[in-house]
């Protein structure tokens, strides 16, 4: 199989300029993986935003004060390991959370700041954001339920990073990709990466096809029977 890409530098920008995420998500479906898609109300806050890179999964959990004794050390720090996780994040990761309510936001402008400074390349939140007008003047790439001021301080902490964590039902693990857009968030496994993108690729070609066939009059019975596309 001929490859389109040499690295995930040069994959990630082709998948930004030719393809768009439920062309992956079709490929998915042939490949049997057809449980992908995270909750369909979790969307880039920008809708022109696409997101797209290795996940970097962070697991949160509630709590019910800024810090407390207990038999854990981590009910000590406020946030958890938040800090941990942000400063954690290389170039080309999305930071993935997921394991708090939506009681409060998990994702805010200084923590934007922090991770473009990191090179990452998006956050997806099972949960909800603040600071909208911060995040969306910065230019980074965020999806979540939606905005939401309250402070996770009190509320919540990050209790660990780089650990498989569950979406709907579906699991992510450190380095598959996270691609959204506008019509939804995809986890591609990583080990179906190489045919997932490869297979896009091909129908993104073949889709050009069909639709200048449509242009031209072709009904979509004969394209379909034609093509085998739609």
């Amino acid at each position: 199989m001929d490859k389109y890409w040499s690295d995930d530098n040069e994959l990630f920008s082709l998948a930004k300029e030719k393809l768009f995420v439920a062309l992956v998500g079709d490929i998915l479906d042939t490949m049997g993986l057809q449980h992908q898609f995270l909750h369909q109300q979790i969307k880039p806050i920008d809708s022109r935003s696409v997101i797209i890179g290795r996940a970097m999964p962070v697991l949160e959990a509630d709590f019910f004060h800024h810090s407390f004794e207990g038999n854990n050390p981590i009910s000590e720090k406020q946030f958890g390991l938040m800090f941990n996780a942000l400063d954690d994040l290389k170039s080309n990761e999305v930071y993935i959370c997921a394991g708090g309510s939506l009681r409060y936001a998990q994702w805010g402008g200084l923590m934007t700041k922090r991770a473009m400074h990191c090179g990452a390349a998006g956050a997806v939140i099972h949960g909800f954001h603040r600071d909208t007008n911060e995040i969306l003047h910065s230019g980074f790439p965020v999806a979540s339920f939606g905005s939401y001021a309250q402070d996770q301080g009190p509320r919540g902490k990050v209790v660990d990073w780089r650990v498989p964590i569950e979406l709907d039902g579906i699991r992510v693990n450190p380095g598959d990709v996270i691609y959204g857009d506008r019509d939804g968030v995809l986890i591609i496994p990583s080990n179906a990466v190489d045919e997932a993108f490869h297979g896009a690729f091909e129908k993104a070609k073949g889709e050009n096809i069909v639709s200048d066939a449509l242009d031209k009059g072709m009904t979509t019975v004969e394209a379909f029977a034609k093509y085998g596309i739609m």
